[in-house]
């Protein structure tokens, strides 16, 4: 074991976990005041459900003994841990407990993503069966193909099969574009359709109620995201660096480009639009962050801000109302940088891969290619099917009268704001302030 690899994987851990606040922010920012703690929930409820699976046997599901095909691991190998706890159980140089936290952040915050796409809308009881059945039949399997790299022995030959993507296909995926992203976009979307349009979409503006909640959780987000990439060197090394530049300049990039998007087509650069190229950056390095130069990296980031640009009036046209742009972001963020793979990987990176533009041809990308649309035709379809079976046994979506009076007082009696009322403050005996402010605009409104 080594104890400077292990303390920096236990500190990616905490890292990534902060992610999943750090999106309830972002995604609670975006929506209407009436629906921000439902929001909210939705990610905090991942937490608490894929948490629990993942030590059960969703761990075991990724990264148990493969059961044929690089499909699936064995679901109940490592069943509640059993078996990972003593203190020789290894995973490279860090022990595999610290392993399996680093990689259970990872399943929850999959999951939380998928719920921008049915904000305003969803009723959070079912929204957690949804979160459980497809913890368990998309992301655990997806994981195994793309994270779970073979077993070898010291000459190199094969004792433990890992995933098909990962192992067969050869695919590059650093840090989740595909089990990640791809996955999660593409489910946003199939929930999209299921559950429908919110009530007045689009005719009715449905602007963020809290522009500061959203650059706040951009930047937990961003800053989780350090411990996303370069965590997944599993070590303090020169990957962990080279991983986390690339972080840095790819989001950098990202962020202007979108910018630059908005001000040539809108005529000004918005904050929400900062945020949201700072997002698709980190969504399009993920996978690629090994694999190529900080030039480089500076061009996917740019080239993937533009795109997910773009990207997310394609809702409109098409008729799909994904709230809180999963689809704009995730599934165009994680398609564009898993391929761009193909063309800007280059052997001076760790990954000592070339791509097109250096001279490797169209090898790795056709892979990279393969593995983004077998991730997202997957997640997809049993996402749709998931979505179905909810809706059909328990119901997904609320009434219309929570979702037009308030989804946050129909699914959690409560409100994210409370505005006061025209009482004395607290043993002064005098008017408070709030209150006073109240008397002065009913005044005005009579006037």
């Amino acid at each position: 074991m080594d104890t400077g690899d292990t303390a920096w994987v236990l500190t990616s851990a905490a890292l990534v976990l902060l992610m999943t606040p750090g999106l309830a922010f972002f995604y609670g920012g975006m929506v209407r005041s009436k629906s921000v703690l439902n929001m909210m929930m939705m990610s905090l409820g991942a937490m608490a459900v894929v948490g629990v699976l993942w030590v059960l046997f969703g761990y075991s599901a990724a990264f148990g003994a493969d059961i044929g095909a690089g499909l699936l691991g064995k679901p109940f190998e490592f069943f509640g841990l059993d078996g990972l706890l003593a203190a020789d159980s290894l995973s490279g140089k860090i022990p595999s407990t610290v392993f399996v936290a680093f990689q259970a952040m990872f399943a929850i915050i999959t999951v939380a993503l998928i719920s921008g796409a049915i904000a305003d809308r969803a009723r959070f009881g079912p929204w957690l069966l949804f979160a459980g059945l497809w913890a368990t039949i998309v992301y655990f399997p997806v994981a195994h193909w793309v994270f779970d790299f073979d077993g070898k022995d010291a000459d190199g030959n094969v004792i433990d099969p890992g995933g098909w993507i990962a192992n067969k296909l050869l695919a590059i995926d650093f840090a989740g574009g595909t089990a990640v992203h791809i996955n999660a976009g593409a489910a946003g979307l199939a929930l999209a359709i299921v559950l429908g349009k919110r009530v007045g979409w689009p005719k009715e503006p449905m602007k963020p109620h809290s522009l500061p909640l959203v650059v706040l959780g951009a930047g937990l987000l961003w800053f989780g995201w350090f411990g996303f990439n370069a965590g997944s060197a599993l070590g303090a090394n020169g990957l962990a660096g080279v991983t986390f530049i690339n972080t840095l300049v790819a989001t950098c990039a990202a962020m202007l480009g979108w910018l630059l998007t908005e001000r040539i087509r809108d005529g000004k650069a918005t904050t929400l639009g900062a945020a949201s190229g700072v997002i698709a950056g980190l969504v399009a390095i993920t996978p690629a962050c090994s694999s190529v130069t900080p030039v480089g990296a500076i061009a996917i980031g740019a080239i993937t801000g533009v795109l997910c640009a773009l990207a997310v009036s394609l809702k409109y046209r098409l008729g799909y109302d994904d709230s809180l742009d999963v689809v704009g972001v995730h599934l165009v963020g994680g398609l564009s940088g898993t391929i761009l793979i193909g063309l800007f990987a280059s052997e001076a990176a760790p990954a000592k891969i070339n791509g097109l533009f250096y001279g490797g041809g169209v090898d790795q990308l056709w892979r990279q290619a393969v593995g983004a649309f077998a991730v997202l035709g997957y997640s997809f379809v049993l996402s749709l099917l998931l979505g179905y079976l909810v809706k059909f046994t328990v119901g997904f979506r609320a009434s219309e009268e929570a979702e037009v009076a308030s989804i946050d007082e129909a699914e959690h009696a409560e409100r994210a704001y409370e505005y006061g009322s025209l009482t004395s403050a607290r043993g002064t005996g005098k008017p408070s302030v709030t209150a006073g402010a109240t008397a002065v605009l009913e005044g005005s409104n009579k006037k």
